[in-house]
């Protein structure tokens, strides 16, 4: 095993028994060296390795800490490596969507608030019908963003709001090259939000099914052709 693997290994371990707890401070770096036979090089690379997946914060002048790992931050950078995959790899996330955002809107169905069901509502009545382009994906993420932090599971979140970047470029040209896709992404929209705040979970899944697909269907299109939607 690579030395800067081993260090990692070692950090990791640390965390996962519980030694090191979220929030803690880490030894000094020599200290923390010599404790876990490691060379400062090598340890000193396995910290700057962690501190990029967000599991250590190096703090300047302060020290190294464990961050709080909660879900949204080590997910976080999900949504950069999803990013550099386009065309046909993009399907595969979109396939996971699928899989993902009718179980979050099930869930929202049955634990969504209805303080939180009527603030969905308003991010649907605050499109204006001559909405520009942009304005239309943002609504369209913060939907589909409120639904997910609507399952009350902070993992699913993070998961959904990772996959957005690939599949939100993908829905902009959806708007721009398919006619009548935006009226019928309001209508899905308007269905997903109408079974969750009548609390029904099969019904709020299957839209979110239907909703999800029909941007796969398309991009499979699209890319079956000689001009790719993603650039």
């Amino acid at each position: 095993m690579p030395v800067t693997d081993e260090a990692i290994e070692k950090i990791k371990a640390m965390i996962v028994s519980g030694e090191l707890r979220p929030g803690s401070k880490l030894p000094k770096e020599a200290v923390l060296a010599e404790r876990l036979g490691l060379s400062r090089n090598s340890l000193r690379e396995a910290v700057k390795a962690l501190s990029l997946i967000r599991v250590l914060d190096v703090r300047q002048g302060d020290g190294t800490y464990v961050t709080s790992l909660e879900p949204n931050l080590l997910l976080d950078a999900l949504g950069f490596v999803v990013e550099f995959h386009q065309d046909d790899t993009v399907l595969e996330f979109l396939e996971v969507r699928r899989i993902l955002e009718p179980a979050a809107a099930a869930m929202a169905a049955r634990v969504m608030s209805d303080k939180d069901i009527a603030a969905l509502r308003e991010v649907l009545d605050g499109l204006s019908e001559d909405a520009a382009l942009e304005e239309l994906i943002d609504n369209d993420l913060e939907f589909h963003r409120r639904i997910a932090s609507g399952s009350g599971n902070t993992v699913l979140c993070s998961l959904i709001d990772g996959l957005s970047g690939p599949t939100a470029r993908a829905r902009i040209w959806r708007g721009l090259t398919e006619e009548g896709a935006v009226e019928r992404t309001r209508q899905q929209h308007r269905a997903i939000m109408e079974a969750i705040a009548d609390r029904n979970p099969e019904l709020a899944s299957a839209w979110a099914t239907v909703h999800v697909a029909g941007v796969e269907q398309w991009l499979r299109g699209m890319l079956g052709t000689s001009e790719s939607p993603l650039g």
